[in-house]
């Protein structure tokens, strides 16, 4: 538990140096490919979040999730779709295969579902290489090109405002 301390204090001093190379970047088409980030620990209606994404217009077999969680077993290790904090290493690289997958596709839209800051899920939404990200205002305004204040279990508000933004951002284009 300390060590996990210790870790999360060199990661987020390393992460408050990273954040000095944000690239701003600008929604260019349509989002097709959405990527999805979400921190279990607090949220758990990921099977709603992705269904109210399919009634936006989001093919599911285009969304690709990827969870946290504060601990994990055996069997959801294997899985390869959740995460814990024991896969990050003191120099804050992730040794999870499905992670750095996740981070190097390409989604037109990266939706980072957690309004509690935790370094592993900062570290993952700077270096992921999705054009356009999303997020909660609660986290820090230089990781997401547009942040939503609302909390996490209000997904419908989330969604829809994500939503109405996108549209508009299209429109002013």
């Amino acid at each position: 538990m300390f060590l996990n301390y210790i870790k999360g204090f060199f990661l987020k001093r390393k992460l408050k140096n990273i954040f000095y190379d944000v690239k701003n970047t600008r929604l260019v088409s349509a989002i097709k490919t959405v990527g999805l980030l979400v921190d279990e620990s607090f949220f758990l209606k990921k099977e709603a979040l992705v269904k109210e994404l399919v009634s936006n217009g989001i093919l599911e077999e285009n969304i690709k999730i990827i969870i946290y969680k504060d601990k994990l077993s055996k069997s959801e290790s294997d899985l390869g779709v959740a995460f814990s904090s024991k896969e990050l290493t003191w120099n804050a690289e992730i040794t999870a295969a499905a992670v750095n997958n996740f981070i190097k596709e390409e989604f037109d839209l990266l939706i980072s579902y957690y309004d509690v800051e935790k370094p592993i899920l900062m570290l993952i939404t700077h270096r992921s290489n999705a054009k356009f990200k999303a997020g909660f205002a609660s986290i820090d305004k230089r990781l997401n090109h547009l942040m939503i204040s609302t909390y996490t279990e209000n997904y419908h508000v989330f969604i829809g405002e994500l939503f109405r933004y996108l549209k508009k951002i299209k429109q002013n284009r």
